[in-house]
């Protein structure tokens, strides 16, 4: 008679209607990593969109063939990492960054005063939006090769009327074709809510490497401050599902008025 998995054995999981057959899952993980695997294949694959309550863990035990615990333990996991959201008495919904407590999730920039809150969005000012060409440092952070094709967004943030942010972004070509200055320009919300919403594309972690430095005379002009005032370089490659790289992001930051805040936990 056949037993069913426990969730401590290192076992593989029949994956059934799961997942496609060519999609690869590691044989000898604890059998929770392997639920949240193939959990991870259903985001990315978009069976459940942002915002959307995904089944319940009764209905991914029977699908996956395990017990609710080792479902529930996967759940726990991807909650942790700000995957998914567990809403009491409702359910767990995929994760978007247009809620708020996901909008500042990598922008940690703060005034002073210490609430996020208390100068309101950010004013936004696209100075362009064009195709070109990968660079190889840029290949080499978006995982393409060089002189693929990439949009290049130049941006400033202003926090009550003061430029406070320059930002540099390079994007892969294909999965944000149709992105503009002016689709930037007019969207309301967070613009990884914009690449989430219109074009399909989640970040869902990001690595940034962090240093002091002077700015040269163009970024001084648009920030509209003297050439030695010190600013925060922030270079972030941020990531969708299975860590592909999506975004390479430098930043400026003046820091007069605000700091960055980093929360460790």
């Amino acid at each position: 008679m056949a037993t069913m998995p426990t969730p401590d054995r290192a076992t593989s999981v029949d994956l059934g209607t799961g997942a496609s057959p060519s999609s690869p899952t590691p044989a000898f993980s604890p059998l929770y990593q392997q639920i949240k695997a193939l959990i991870l294949q259903s985001l990315q694959a978009g069976e459940w969109k942002p915002s959307t309550a995904i089944p319940s863990e009764m209905e991914l035990a029977a699908r996956y063939k395990v017990s609710q615990g080792t479902v529930r333990k996967a759940i726990d996991e991807l909650a942790a990492e700000h995957l998914l959201v567990r809403r009491q008495g409702k359910g767990t919904f995929v994760a978007t960054h247009a809620e708020h407590h996901v909008q500042y999730r990598f922008l940690k920039l703060i005034p002073d005063n210490g609430d996020p809150n208390s100068e309101g969005p950010a004013q936004r000012r696209i100075i362009d939006c064009k195709r070109s060409r990968a660079t190889a440092d840029v290949a080499r952070a978006l995982a393409l090769r060089t002189g693929d094709a990439v949009l290049q967004v130049r941006r400033v943030l202003s926090f009550s009327a003061v430029p406070t942010i320059l930002e540099d972004l390079w994007l892969p070509a294909t999965p944000f074709k149709g992105l503009t200055a002016e689709r930037l320009t007019h969207y309301d919300g967070p613009m990884y809510a914009l690449f989430e919403t219109e074009f399909g594309v989640r970040m869902v972690r990001a690595e940034e490497r962090i240093r002091a430095v002077l700015p040269d005379a163009e970024q001084a002009a648009l920030l509209q401050i003297p050439l030695q005032t010190p600013l925060l370089s922030v270079e972030r490659i941020a990531s969708t599902y299975n860590d592909t790289p999506m975004e390479l992001r430098r930043g400026l930051y003046l820091t007069s008025t605000h700091y960055y805040r980093n929360a460790l936990n």
